[in-house]
């Protein structure tokens, strides 16, 4: 009699169902954590060297190190 009140497992396809909710949480996980670094690092990132190179100047910036000696080729004068 107890035999029939317990429901019988479930083994048929038990792994197919798994895997289909298991896919759907690695890909919505994947997809969450690409926005977050996008929005949180990249974007952020490349704002930063667009701003920084506004107002770059590459030949100023080789005088100040020509001046404090670190090319060898180039003596301060």
């Amino acid at each position: 009699m107890s035999a029939a009140l317990l429901p019988k497992p479930q083994m048929r396809r038990l792994l197919a169902r798994r895997m289909k909710f298991h896919l759907l949480g690695a890909f919505l996980v994947s997809v969450t954590s690409a926005a977050l670094y996008k929005f949180g690092v990249a974007e952020p990132r490349k704002r930063a060297y667009a701003e920084f190179y506004k107002t770059y100047d590459p030949m100023k910036d080789f005088e100040t190190m020509k001046a404090a000696g670190v090319f060898e080729c180039a003596p301060p004068k």
